[in-house]
């Protein structure tokens, strides 16, 4: 058995040793320590976050003989365009949107308000063309211009530069009327998304972003491709029971935000939408302030998510698209590559994926190795690995060794100790005394045989 063991205990323990080395090798994560959260939190959202621009056409006749203003009119083509423009946040896959009420508020306006509002940025123009008051610019041009149809238009623009059709398919009302919420829908499949987090657990200093294409950050000297590139702000929950007049709940916030941040989310330290910014706080001596700002809560927008029958939940581009940036973060940049190119099969219009792509096919050579997706083969081994070591361990112990026994002669007389003189030793002497006994014994059966 000793020398069994010697033998089947190293191996044994040779197999534990790899058993166990390949569940730490299973569970090795990768480490993203080194990205901040806020880095994290921008790459997951900026593709969910949408332009809105809500807009109106009217066109125009012009019945007087004043070649002048004939003229000016047939620079404009006889027609004028009023619109806004916004963020807003894809919430399911499929295409559902949210956004404020007063972003799309051209979509849900009578035709003769919209037409009242164009009229008034006519002679506006008018005006200051011909240097003249508006009020007299006004009294002249409502006597000899009629508009002839309105034209409504509302579109989406998607970070990776999509433009779709947007359906407003619930309605609050403009921020000072009630709840500045509209929930949209366009065609769409795959697409990104934010999760709706719960505004009543929002508490006061909490950590919270902005994102949205607010206008101060757009500029003549940047790039045509740069207005579709969303901005993040960092702020603080700086009051959390405050109502507009209405008696709506509004959250107050300190982040920076401006004109086209409206609709915009506002997220959470965990990545979840706690609200849709819609109205920045009163002027000091006719000055914006910045850093007052305030939210409707998400809980206020899931109101009209229900009430538009939207789907909410993310999708399988959402996982890939996180996982793919833990390995790519982590420097599995083969694996994470994988991720990416499936993200880029299922929806070829991802904002980002292309970069990532590019980036993981240059550092592919400098990859780590995920063991991870070896599983299979290490419970494989492992299985087989423990029922190698039961298997050595019962023969080593359970098995007993065959022992051999010592058979007496059966021609000889058994042999006597050789200390025939009891001191303990065996000596010549003693081997004398041997032989002569047994011949004796040999002479005396001689003689009793014979007759």
């Amino acid at each position: 058995m000793r020398k069994r063991a010697m033998m089947t205990l190293p191996i044994s323990v040779i197999f534990a040793v790899c058993i166990a080395a390949s569940f730490f090798l299973m569970n090795i994560k990768p480490d993203t320590s080194h990205v901040s959260q806020a880095q994290k939190l921008a790459e997951y959202t900026k593709p969910a976050v949408v332009r809105i621009v809500d807009y109106a056409i009217v066109e125009w006749k012009f019945v007087n003989n004043d070649p002048d203003v004939d003229a000016y009119l047939h620079q404009l083509d006889y027609r004028t365009m009023n619109g806004a423009s916004g963020s807003g946040a894809i919430i399911s896959s499929n295409g559902y949107i949210v956004t404020n009420a007063h972003v799309v508020e051209y979509s849900k306006a009578e035709e003769k308000d919209i037409a009242h509002a164009a009229f008034e940025q006519l002679v506006a123009g008018v005006a200051e063309y011909f240097g003249v008051d508006f009020d007299i610019a006004y009294d002249y041009m409502i006597e000899y211009t009629l508009y002839t149809n309105v034209t409504r238009g509302l579109k989406v623009i998607l970070p990776g530069g999509d433009v779709l059709d947007g359906e407003v398919k619930s309605y609050g009302a403009p921020v000072n009327q009630g709840k500045d919420v509209a929930v949209l829908k366009v065609e769409g499949k795959h697409l990104p998304t934010l999760p709706l987090g719960d505004s009543d657990n929002v508490q006061n200093q909490d950590d919270i972003w902005v994102i949205g294409y607010p206008a101060a950050a757009e500029s003549d000297y940047l790039s045509p491709d740069s207005s579709l590139v969303s901005s993040m702000n960092a702020g603080h929950v700086s009051a959390t029971s405050k109502k507009t007049e209405q008696g709506s709940p509004v959250i107050q916030i300190d982040a920076a935000a401006t004109h086209g941040n409206s609709g915009g989310p506002v997220i959470n330290k965990r990545g979840e939408m706690i609200g849709l910014l819609t109205f920045r706080g009163g002027t000091v001596n006719r000055q914006e302030v910045q850093r007052f700002n305030f939210v409707v809560p998400v809980n206020t927008v899931k109101e009209f998510v229900k009430q538009a029958g939207a789907d909410q939940g993310q999708g399988s581009i959402d996982t890939l698209f996180r996982e793919g940036l833990t390995l790519y973060w982590g420097g599995y940049y083969k694996d994470a590559l994988a991720k990416f190119e499936a993200v880029e099969r299922l929806y070829p219009g991802h904002s980002e994926i292309k970069r990532f792509i590019t980036d993981s096919q240059q550092k592919s050579g400098q990859s780590k190795i995920l063991w991870s997706t070896y599983k299979t083969a290490f419970l494989i081994f492992d299985g087989v690995a423990l029922l190698l070591i039961i298997g050595l361990l019962v023969f080593t112990f359970a098995c007993k060794p065959k022992q051999q026994t010592k058979a007496a002669s059966a021609d000889g007389p058994p042999v006597a100790s050789a200390d025939l003189n009891g001191d303990g030793k065996v000596h010549l002497q003693d081997v004398l005394l041997a032989l002569q006994q047994q011949q004796q014994q040999t002479d005396d059966s001689k003689k009793k045989e014979s007759p």
